[in-house]
Parts: C-alpha cells; sequence; structure tokens
C-alpha cells in the first residue's frame, strides 16, 4: 500500500534528509558567505572611482587615510582578502554540498532498496523491474544532481537579491523602490513556472520508467528476440518509447526555456531605472558618483543569477519529481507485517498444516490504475477452503492441471502471501506469527525457474550459507549429483556462471540450486517442479538427490510429472484450488479418479470411455 503524502516535496526530502542537517546549514552559510564576498568587488570598483573623483574627500579618505596612493593601495590590499575570502568560500561550498550529495545519495539508495527487499511479493508482480530500477537509480541520480548544483544557486540567488536591495535601499533610498519594483514580479513568475513545470516533469519521470522498463524486458529476453527475428519489432517499440519520452522533455523544455528571456526583461526595467533615475541624482549632486558606479554594476551582478535561475529551478523541478517517486516508494506500507514469536531452526520439527485456507490473488496497486486493473482482471480465489496435514519428516507431493493452485500452496507456506481466510501453521504455530527469518530460515526452496547470480559456482551454492566451509560446499555439492560436472568446469567451483547462469545447462543450473538447499540443511524442503525442464538423464540425477535430501525432513514436492512423485507418503491432487483426492500412488492410481487419468496420459496407457 502506497501513503501518498500530501506535503511538498522539497519538505518530504527535509525530512527523510534530518541526518544530514548539520551538513546542510554548514554548506548553506558557506554559500552565502562566498555571495558575499562576490558582491563585494561592485563596492571596491565604486570606492576607486570615488578615491579618482574626490581624492582628499574621498569616503576611505575620511577613514583616516588620506593620501591618494595609500587610499588606492588600500583598496588593492582590501580586493586581495575579498577575492582570497571569495575562492575560499567556493571551494568550502563546493567540497560540502558535493560530499552532502554523495551521502545523500547513498544513503537514500540503500533506504530504499532495503526498504523494497521488506516488501511483499505481490508489490514486485504488479510492477516492472525497469521500471523500480529507474526510481533506485536514476531519480536518486536526479538528486545528487540537485545537491551538487542547484541546492548552491538557490542560496546564492538569494542572498544576491537581499544584499543588493539592502544596498540598494542604503545608497540610493529615493530610487530604489524603482529598482526593486520587479523583484515581486521575479517571485511571482518563478511560482508560476514551477506550477507548469512540476506536472511536465512528473511526466518525464513516469516515462523514464517506462522505457528502462522496456530496455530492462528487452534485453533480458534478448534470446527469444533473436529466435524470433523480432529485432525490428522490438526496435519500434523502444522508438515508441523514446519519441514520447522526448516529447516529454520538450513539453518541459518549451516552459523552461521561456523562463530566462522573461526575467530578463523584467530585470532590464531595473537596470534602466538606476541608469536614468540614478544617473539624474549623480549629476544633481544628490548622489556619490561612486555610489552611482556601485548601484550600476550591482545591477548587472543581479542580472546574470537571475537569469540563470532558469536553470536553477529545471533541475529543481526534475528533482522533486524524483523525490516524490522516491519518498513515494520509502512510504510505501508493507502489507506482510513480521510476527512477533521466535521459533529457532534446531527446535523446528516440520509438520505443515493448511486449515480452512482461501487466497486470491489482489493487486498492491492504487488509484485509478488499480481501479482499471480490476477492471480488466478482477481478483480470482485460487485457493477454496484447503485443508490438510503434511507430518513431521513426510514427503507430500503435490500434483493437479495447470492452474490447480500448487504453486499457490508454496508461496503460502514460505509467506510470500497471507491467506485470506484459515490458517497456515509450522509445528501448529500460525506462520503470520512468526518472525520472517525464523520462517524462511526453516525452509529451504528449490524453483522450477532456477535463479543464479552472476558469479562463481561457490558464491551461488554458498548463498544464504555464506559462512560454509569448502568441505561443506563440496559435500553438498555430491549429494546434488552437480560435483562431477562442477569439477569439468574451466575453473572448477570458481567458474563464473555468468547473469542467471547462462553459461551452464538447464540441468547443471537446477542441481547447483538442489545444492544450494542441501548446504542450508533445512527442517522443511521444497521442490517446486524440481525436474519441470530437465532431461531423463538430469532427471533420474535429481531423483537419485532427492532420496538422499529428503531422509529426515519434511519434503513438499510440486511436479507435473507423477513418475517422481510415486514413492512419496501422501499424494495431494488439487483441482481448481481445492483438494480432490489424497492418497499414496497405488491407492490413487486404482480409485480411477483424477489422478488415475494423469497417470495414464503420462504413461502412455489408454484412458478407457
Amino acid at each position: 500500500m502506497v501513503v501518498e503524502s500530501k506535503k511538498h516535496p522539497m519538505v518530504r526530502l527535509l525530512q527523510y534528509a534530518r541526518q544530514f542537517r548539520n551538513s546542510i546549514v554548514i554548506a548553506s552559510v558557506y554559500s552565502i558567505l562566498n555571495k558575499v564576498f562576490d558582491l563585494a568587488p561592485p563596492a571596491l570598483i565604486g570606492a576607486a572611482v570615488d578615491v579618482v573623483v574626490a581624492q582628499q574627500d574621498s569616503f576611505i579618505a575620511r577613514l583616516g587615510i588620506r593620501d591618494v596612493g595609500a587610499q588606492l593601495w588600500a583598496l588593492a590590499v582590501a580586493t586581495v582578502i575579498i577575492w582570497g575570502f571569495e575562492s575560499l568560500f567556493q571551494y568550502l561550498y563546493s567540497l560540502k554540498w558535493r560530499y552532502l550529495a554523495q551521502d545523500l545519495q547513498h544513503e537514500l539508495r540503500l533506504d530504499a532498496y532495503a526498504h523494497v527487499q521488506d516488501l511483499e511479493l505481490a508489490y514486485f508482480e504488479d510492477r516492472s523491474t525497469g521500471g523500480l530500477m529507474a526510481i533506485l537509480n536514476d531519480d536518486i541520480n536526479q538528486l545528487e544532481r540537485f545537491f551538487d548544483v542547484g541546492a548552491n544557486d538557490i542560496w546564492q540567488v538569494t542572498t544576491t537579491v537581499l544584499v543588493i536591495g539592502a544596498i540598494f535601499v542604503a545608497l540610493a533610498p529615493t530610487v530604489s523602490w524603482m529598482a526593486l519594483l520587479p523583484m515581486p514580479f521575479v517571485i511571482w513568475g518563478s511560482v508560476r513556472f514551477q506550477k507548469r513545470l512540476a506536472p511536465r516533469y512528473a511526466a518525464v519521470r513516469e516515462q523514464v520508467s517506462m522505457l528502462s522498463s522496456q530496455l530492462a524486458n528487452n534485453l533480458g529476453g534478448i534470446a527469444t528476440i533473436k529466435s524470433f527475428t523480432a529485432e525490428a519489432h522490438e526496435n519500434g517499440r523502444i522508438r515508441h518509447e523514446s519519441q514520447i519520452y522526448k516529447e516529454r522533455n520538450q513539453s518541459a523544455i518549451v516552459v523552461s526555456s521561456a523562463f530566462v528571456p522573461l526575467i530578463r526583461m523584467i530585470i532590464v526595467i531595473a537596470f534602466t531605472t538606476i541608469l536614468v533615475f540614478g544617473g539624474q541624482l549623480a549629476i544633481r549632486g544628490s548622489l556619490n558618483i561612486g555610489a552611482y558606479s556601485v548601484l550600476v554594476f550591482l545591477t548587472q551582478r543581479l542580472l546574470w543569477p537571475l537569469t540563470n535561475l532558469g536553470n536553477t529551478l529545471d533541475l529543481y523541478q526534475r528533482a522533486m519529481a524524483s523525490t516524490t517517486r522516491v519518498l513515494d516508494v520509502l512510504d510505501t506500507q508493507p502489507q506482510i507485517l513480521d510476527g512477533l514469536q521466535t521459533l529457532p531452526v534446531q527446535s523446528v520439527r516440520g509438520e505443515v498444516t493448511f486449515e480452512d485456507v482461501s487466497f486470491e490473488y489482489q493487486s498492491t496497486i492504487t488509484g485509478n490504475q488499480a481501479a482499471e486493473l480490476a477492471e480488466a482482471r478482477p481478483p480470482q480465489p485460487v485457493i477454496h477452503n484447503l485443508s490438510f496435514r503434511v507430518p513431521a519428516g513426510d514427503t507430500a507431493a503435490f500434483v493437479g492441471a495447470t492452474g490447480a493452485g500448487k504453486s499457490t500452496v508454496v508461496k503460502l507456506i514460505l509467506r510470500f502471501y497471507d491467506v485470506q481466510n484459515g490458517r497456515v501453521c509450522l509445528d501448529g504455530h500460525d506462520i503470520r506469527a512468526l518472525k520472517m527469518d525464523d520462517l524462511r530460515r526453516s525452509i529451504g526452496f528449490v524453483s522450477q525457474d532456477v535463479f543464479l547470480f552472476h558469479g562463481t559456482v561457490r558464491e551461488n551454492i554458498t548463498y544464504g550459507s555464506f559462512d560454509s566451509t569448502m568441505d561443506e560446499i563440496i559435500e553438498a555439492a555430491k549429494i546434488a549429483e552437480a560435483h562431477d560436472f562442477i569439477m569439468e568446469l574451466p575453473d572448477g567451483y570458481d567458474t563464473i556462471v555468468g547473469e542467471r547462469g547462462q553459461k551452464l545447462s538447464g540441468g547443471q543450473r537446477q542441481r547447483i540450486s538442489i545444492a544450494r538447499a542441501v548446504l542450508k540443511d533445512p527442517p522443511v524442503l521444497i521442490l517446486d517442479e524440481a525436474t519441470s525442464a530437465v532431461d531423463n538423464e538430469t532427471e533420474a540425477a535429481i531423483q537419485r538427490s532427492m532420496e538422499r535430501i529428503t531422509v529426515g525432513r519434511t519434503t513438499i514436492v510440486i511436479a507435473h510429472r507423477l513418475s517422481t512423485v510415486r514413492n512419496a507418503d501422501r499424494i495431494f491432487v488439487l483441482d481448481k484450488g481445492r483438494l480432490s483426492e489424497q492418497g499414496r500412488h497405488e491407492a490413487l492410481v486404482a480409485s480411477g479418479g483424477i489422478y488415475a487419468a494423469l497417470w495414464r496420459v503420462q504413461t502412455g496407457e489408454r484412458v478407457a470411455g
């Protein structure tokens, strides 16, 4: 469930960044001090003009330095000092903001990833991997870019307006109001541009997710694309998504690009006011010529930061759109909450029971998209009032036609989903009351869709059992009948398997997966279609492995090939989410029901009638 916050994205970001508050304050002070010293040179120029024109009557002379040459040297020393401090604070703010950007993006990425890992499986099934990647990577990088440059620019523009405004009022109060009159219009225009830019950049960020999703999907399925010679078709799909991304960016660019010319024309009003009316005051002697020079130069200094405000706003709006997406992920509340009861692995016997369980898949997407999905694909019950018991140490098999609910049973045992009605129990404990880590440490899972990480064979076998010794790894591989083929690989256990294990055959990947489960040594072992995609020789090897690894532990087998489960202690036959039959192989064959029909089909016997 996503909690939609009504707070402004910047408020949400600052609340998240509380741990960096001191760094933000220090970086902001450095930015302000740099701009204060940066605005001093026009005052030095005005003082120099005053020295040349007024000489012994100059402002510096009134400070006690009567000699004109000494006055100029004093200005030279002041110039070096001011430029030195300006350079020092530029270095400090650049360093501090960039370090802050790195620290923030690092912590935000880690927090977002850790939070995503804690969300239920349904969250991932409703979203694309590429879309989540865009949030965890590209959106967070947008924030990094803003703190690298944009945050400093905001402070410097604000300081520029306040300092120059104060100087105008101090030096020429009679004309300062005319010079400062455009400022409210600049602020109003900035706010208006923000409001117009915000939805455009939100649309850009959403399209980034779509494009990333399509690219990730295509790269993952490149073998299928090539085998069906669909390269041109996929090029067209990417072109379509990229075209939408380009058009949405262009829509934002049209607005953001108009900001600078409009602001420039507003600022020129301030410049001409000082130029004309300030000049008239200087001619009449009401305004010091040096002060007049300062005002003219400061107006110019005001022009560039304000015209550059367009780029800053552009960075800001991109960052706020990304902030909303990242913090929405962090605000997503897990629907499956951790239990409080501990159950140490060594104390688990392995009895698994379902008590009148009913379940249907429900989407985690909210809002208008959820309504559209519900209308197009209404939730359908997958499990209906299912009850069974697998005694500790027994081997139980679940069989049935595709869509009967076999894999859903596995997901409920692992608590990838929570049941809507009834209870799933381990050793009599409702698994919703157990700590998630204790539950899943008690279960070894071998999926039909084996996932191997890019790394070595050894790293994949020890995944989840990271402290295992080499002797333990080899023993697990031998039990899984994987050791012999591993030793034939170029680097043995140090051979790189490639992404998703693509350098290995399906049977090899499956046996490494079994070795991984064996090394974990869980009291409950789940084999979900472990032989569905292997040849007969590999199936026989896996069968031999299963005979060894099921001894002394509860084993739940999901299978289409009934030959792999004929020796199970009990077989449960599912039909459209309901328990249709149960018993041992011989009794079920003799009963003439669903199981018997499946057995005859798979063994080639003629089905009667």
